[in-house]
């Protein structure tokens, strides 16, 4: 199969007829052998009922249907593991992603030879104050943290070779940052694309300004994994050992000093106190950290998502 197109949703049943009708028209006139995956990430609308009336008519498309909202991440996460196609290319349901985009996608990860091609909206049509600007310093954080040289990595129109996404695992928020999880699953050749960025025809944006938040917050969770994701201690072990060494100077400094001079007390100095506080954060630094963190990464349970029904999947 040619393509796999993966198209998460949340409460768009106005759009999915209409988007459905613009994919199947260009995979015909490109004569692509394609799949579309849509999943519903818990609407309270009528998406799934859509979805079931588009695969009556088109059995290329496919459906997955969770039984509560988990987000993006979980919905692209499972989308991955159904796919089948050899190229896996995702796009957003809210008609805002062009389909026309899909053929040259497609030739620059088969011909032109990328792993991973991120869609690019020079020309956007959101809100200036709430998205633009706040999208410009994340991205502009996003290149200097993991060094990949994208302008719009939260961009839902993108294009991966099987191999990157079986490789790779989505969890929590991290699917605005696919492409630093590709590179540091050893996909280096990154593209881009400018891409057309259009209007929201039908129903309003299901994000608000806590995303941005959340996204600064899971590129220090992302940056941090990525470099001691595999080595904890030398981040955990550096910075408690520094911090237990000033601890431990300063208390050989008092030691020193109350045998030079007998009458001076050590705790009515505030270094006793620094020194003190420094051992002990040096310490559960060393430990507490280490341990933590081994068992955030390591979790069973981490990517188990309640999946109510599944459509045309195994």
């Amino acid at each position: 199969m040619n393509i796999s197109i993966i198209v998460p949703l949340f409460n768009e049943d106005e759009s999915l007829r209409e988007l459905s009708d613009w994919i199947t028209k260009v995979m015909k006139e490109n004569n692509f052998t394609y799949e579309v995956i849509m999943i519903d990430d818990g609407s309270t609308d009528k998406s799934w009922d859509v979805i079931q009336d588009i695969a009556k008519i088109n059995t290329n498309f496919k459906g997955i249907k969770f039984q509560r909202n988990y987000g993006k991440s979980a919905a692209l996460n499972e989308g991955f593991k159904a796919a089948i196609g050899e190229v896996i290319i995702t796009m957003d349901a809210d008609m805002q992603d062009s389909p026309d985009e899909v053929p040259e996608l497609y030739k620059m990860i088969m011909v032109e030879g990328f792993d991973l091609v991120s869609g690019w909206k020079k020309k956007r049509y959101d809100n200036k104050l709430t998205k633009n600007l706040p999208s410009k310093l994340f991205n502009a954080a996003a290149r200097r943290s993991s060094g990949i040289k994208l302008h719009d990595f939260n961009c839902g129109l993108k294009a991966y070779r099987k191999k990157v996404i079986k490789s790779i695992e989505v969890y929590g928020e991290m699917h605005r940052y696919i492409p630093v999880l590709a590179k540091w699953a050893g996909f280096k050749n990154i593209g881009e694309k400018v891409v057309e960025h259009r209007a929201r025809k039908y129903g309003i944006t299901k994000f608000g300004w806590e995303r941005f938040i959340n996204g600064f917050l899971d590129l220090g969770t992302i940056s941090f994994i990525s470099r001691f994701g595999k080595r904890p201690m030398h981040f955990f072990g550096l910075y408690g050992s520094l911090c237990f060494l000033v601890g431990f100077i300063s208390s050989i400094y008092l030691i020193v000093l109350k045998l030079i001079h007998p009458n001076v007390g050590l705790t009515n100095s505030p270094l006793f106190f620094i020194a003190l506080t420094a051992m002990v954060i040096g310490m559960q630094l060393f430990l507490a950290g280490f341990i933590g963190e081994l068992i955030a990464r390591n979790s069973a349970d981490r990517n188990v998502y309640l999946i109510e029904k599944k459509l045309g999947i195994d």
